[in-house]
Order: C-alpha cells, then structure tokens, then sequence
C-alpha cells in the first residue's frame, strides 16, 4: 500500500514538470515530507473548461484535493479514510473507482514514498516496525496514478457553492518491484512521461488501453533507506525525516 508520502516541489516547478496550463495561486500548499492520508495534495487532472469552450479542449490543472477517495453515492465523506488506496488489479471494476478510472484520472507527484517493514527489538524480542523512505535514485518527480472523485454535501446550498463540493483522491497501488519489494509487497505506481496525455485525457475511456498504461512501474532504480521512525506521527515533519538511520 501506500500510507506516506514526500511531496515538497512548489507548484511552479509542477506546472513545468506536467504542462500544467491552469493553477490558482492561491491554492498554494506548504513542502511536506510527511504527507498523510485525509491531508490536501496537488493532484495534476484534466477538465473541460469551466465556461465557453469548443467541447473537445480541456484544460491542464494543478490543484489541491484531500487523500481518500469519496465515491459520488458515499453517504458520509468519512469513508475516505479507508479509500486512500486502489490496487490496480481491480480499479476499473470495483464500484468505488469504476467511474473515476473512466473518466477523472489524475497523477499526484511526489518525491518519494515511506513503508514500514516489521521486525523486532533487541530487548525483550518486541515488535515494532522500521520506516523506509522510497525514492527516484536519479532524484526526479514521481507521477503516482491516481484518480479524482466529486462529492455533493447535500446540507449545504445552493448547489452552485463551492462549498457544497469535495473533490478527493486515491493512489494506485502495484506489486513491488526492484529494491522496494524487500520492503513491503505493494508499491505505488508510477507513470512515465509518454504515458501522462494518455493517461490525463478525460475523452480516453477505454479501459482496455487504460488498463495497459498501468501494466508495470515506471522504470528506473530506486533509492531505499531506513528512516526515523518519527515519521510514524503526522504531527512531525521537515527534511530531517529523510536522514538515514541505523535500522
């Protein structure tokens, strides 16, 4: 699975790195190298345009959305604490991502990610859980696959509001490969450059070409260190995470 992640390149950088041809300033989020679920993440998505428009362009958007996806027909937006995640094996037929995997695919850059291995202390023979921290060993952007969801709070109007909306999102998840597969046997997945306009274009829905853009992880070596296992509470954060320990 994925639970953490490392995401500090400001979004001047991203619309540079994904062609992004439409960002609000004032949706600046703050370097985080401790990225939990249900806290706001840039997501790159592609949309028709708000008003006007000839029906067949659509606009490249960097934007904030919460980590968790929540279906449209969720009764309770809380669900999305428990939907941080989609295997790739079954996204496009599961009822919660079906929808989405059609038609609102997103890539959620990252630096890098974090997985815990179990093992066990010298004393006593106790268990607990050693972080590791993922990475690009060439240093570049991640594009994690991801998907986007709308979701209506009926209590509040007029429909039109944006606070009547949520949009939220949901990492997919492949079998590890290379280094992070001594780590945890599920890995994010990570799209190639060739593969973004494909992958981002909402009028793309069949899901049999879909489905071959996610065939394997992106190529490339991978980076694996043993970490502080203070990144283990949300409430730190900063680039000392990243030090390497002695596990």
């Amino acid at each position: 699975m994925c639970g953490r992640y490392v995401s500090t390149r400001s979004p001047q950088d991203l619309t540079r790195l994904f062609d992004v041809t439409d960002w609000r300033p004032e949706e600046v989020l703050a370097p985080n190298w401790n990225v939990a679920p249900t806290g706001d993440v840039y997501a790159v998505l592609e949309r028709s345009p708000r008003k006007g428009g000839d029906g067949a362009s659509v606009l490249r958007e960097l934007r904030p959305l919460r980590w968790g996806l929540v279906p449209s027909w969720a009764k309770d937006p809380k669900i999305g604490s428990r939907m941080i995640n989609a295997r790739v094996e079954t996204v496009h037929e599961k009822p919660a991502y079906r929808r989405a995997f059609a038609q609102r695919r997103c890539l959620l850059p990252a630096d890098g990610f974090y997985e815990w291995v179990q093992s066990r202390t010298e004393k006593a023979g106790k268990a607990r859980k050693q972080p590791y921290y993922i990475r690009p060993a060439d240093g570049q952007v991640m594009a994690l696959a991801g998907l986007y969801e709308y979701w209506r709070n009926p209590e509040v109007e007029p429909e039109d509001d944006t606070a009547a909306w949520l949009m939220t999102c949901t990492v997919i998840t492949t079998e590890a490969t290379d280094a992070a597969g001594r780590v945890h046997p599920r890995m994010p997945l990570a799209l190639t450059p060739d593969h973004y306009d494909a992958w981002l274009d909402p009028r793309h829905e069949d899901t049999g070409d879909l489905r071959a853009l996610l065939s394997r992880p992106a190529d490339g070596d991978l980076d694996v260190r043993p970490v502080s296992v203070a990144v283990n509470s949300v409430r730190n954060n900063g680039p000392h995470l990243l030090d390497e320990v002695t596990p």
